[in-house]
């Protein structure tokens, strides 16, 4: 009884204490301990601020920021000239362009919420450039940037196997065909696509050796380059990518190439990409391509310096 008595009279002496205290008249800081400057903005921020977040809820970010960059990798930042092209040709070619075939509210949704521009490239362990990532549907990494050349864009939608290297470089390839490819791994992380599709190269993929096998070698396999021979998720995406962005007869290139045995299997697996897209997204992929490809084919008209 005693402790408990004892107890409960420091208790009372401590609310005394603590009472005294807050009831003190110390002089107080009149500064906020946070920044309450307004927002200095460019021009450029201003124009994505209207065009990517109020519209998209979409967060564009062109300077470096050490939190959303890749830690493992020394990467330079993106050149504000090429990140304005950038800006407005995605904004023409891939947010228009899923606009169009699915509406906004679809794009407004199942958009990532954040893009990150990379003015260099990323290289993986194996020495293969890395044009961009997708992390958990809500955040894309997009290499590269600063090899855009500005004043010669150029779209090639009719040779698959076209050297990488061609300047100017070719927008699909190293930049579209990416953001296609790693948009549908964001839809197919949030709807499954039937397993159907993982039994049909089975035994068949390059999971440790992908990187050697050439793009016509990997079409004979029943692939639609060396990279969809990797893994069934990659495969998946890598088709879905080359057939919106590329013409029909680019993807009869593709068809050509791989023989007999090889289209067999490629055409199976587009089906089921076809039949994934119709029936989880509403979304016809031949509808999808001339939409993609008449975006493409406008691009030369736009001026990709001025902000309106």
């Amino acid at each position: 009884m005693k402790k408990i008595k004892y107890l409960g009279m420091l208790l009372m002496m401590f609310a005394a204490t603590a009472s005294f205290v807050g009831c003190s008249e110390d002089d107080l800081d009149s500064k906020s301990i946070f920044d309450t400057n307004p927002i200095q903005r460019s021009e450029f921020d201003n124009w994505l601020l209207k065009n990517y977040v109020q519209e998209f809820n979409i967060n564009f970010l062109y300077h470096y920021n050490d939190k959303e960059a890749d830690q493992n990798y020394n990467v330079t930042p993106a050149q504000t000239d090429k990140a304005i092209a950038i800006a407005k040709l995605m904004q023409h070619m891939w947010l228009g362009a899923y606009v169009e075939a699915a509406g906004a509210d679809f794009l407004k949704t199942y958009t990532p919420r954040v893009i990150q521009l990379s003015g260099s490239y990323k290289y993986d362990t194996n020495g293969q450039i890395v044009l961009g990532t997708a992390e958990q549907g809500m955040k894309v990494m997009f290499y590269g940037v600063n090899e855009l050349d500005i004043d010669n864009v150029r779209v090639n939608s009719t040779d698959p196997y076209e050297s990488k290297d061609t300047k100017p470089l070719d927008l699909n390839y190293w930049f579209f065909h990416t953001m296609h490819h790693e948009f549908c791994h964001i839809l197919t992380q949030t709807k499954n696509y039937s397993t159907d599709f993982q039994t049909i190269s089975a035994g068949g993929y390059h999971s440790t050796d992908w990187v050697n096998v050439k793009d016509k070698d990997a079409a004979t396999e029943g692939f639609v380059s060396g990279y969809a021979s990797q893994e069934y998720n990659e495969d998946f995406a890598e088709i879905y990518a080359y057939y919106v962005t590329l013409s029909e007869d680019g993807w009869n290139k593709i068809i050509e190439q791989a023989g007999e045995n090889g289209a067999k299997i490629i055409n199976k697996k587009l089906d089921i990409v076809r039949s994934y897209f119709l029936n989880s997204w509403n979304i016809d992929l031949d509808t999808m391509r001339s939409i993609v490809l008449r975006r493409s084919n406008e691009v030369t008209s736009l001026d990709l310096r001025k902000l309106d």
